[in-house]
């Protein structure tokens, strides 16, 4: 495995989509962070505490659960529901999805889905650590701290501290530059 952002680069990252996040919206009115379970959940309370710190104003967070709204429930193991979690209505607010990775675009998918069973968001945005490509869905993150272009053969593996005890993002598979 081998390490392609330190804690110190994640924290970099997230700074300056905080930033982005401030202009695009020209501001933090009416925003809230929505964080995917499991790391988004982490990340999206990082994102929060870095938009206070620089706005001077508290941000809601909430949290999404988008097992019931997956395509592969089927195929893929059970897994532990948690609950949905929102800071009050929806309706009208600007949305940030924080998640850990944007790969083919499925996960984001079902916490669009999730979302709009709960209310009607104004904006949905989306804030990644890592963009890996590899897209089966037309979805694109409009935050990203680090595109990494990979195979389908390689993993990206981000950790958090609040969950892993350590913070970072790595890369597990093929070596660039192998043959197939």
């Amino acid at each position: 495995m081998r390490s392609v952002m330190s804690g110190e680069d994640m924290a970099r990252a997230l700074r300056r989509i905080a930033h982005e996040i401030i202009e695009k919206n020209r501001g933090v009115a009416d925003l809230v962070l929505v964080g995917i379970r499991t790391r988004g959940g982490p990340l999206a309370e990082r994102l929060a505490e870095l938009l206070t710190e620089i706005e001077g104003t508290g941000i809601p967070v909430g949290i999404v659960d988008i097992g019931m709204y997956r395509d592969d429930i089927d195929t893929r193991p059970r897994i532990e529901l948690g609950p949905t979690e929102l800071p009050g209505d929806i309706d009208g607010k600007t949305i940030v999805l924080v998640d850990d990775v944007l790969y083919t675009g499925r996960t984001i998918r079902a916490a669009l889905d999730a979302l709009a069973d709960i209310g009607r968001a104004e904006i949905v945005q989306l804030a990644v650590v890592v963009d890996r490509g590899h897209r089966e869905l037309p979805i694109r993150a409009d935050f990203v701290g680090k595109n990494l272009p990979t195979s389908h053969t390689e993993h990206v593996t981000v950790k958090v501290s609040e969950i892993d005890g350590e913070d970072g993002v790595w890369l597990e598979g093929r070596e660039r530059g192998s043959d197939e």
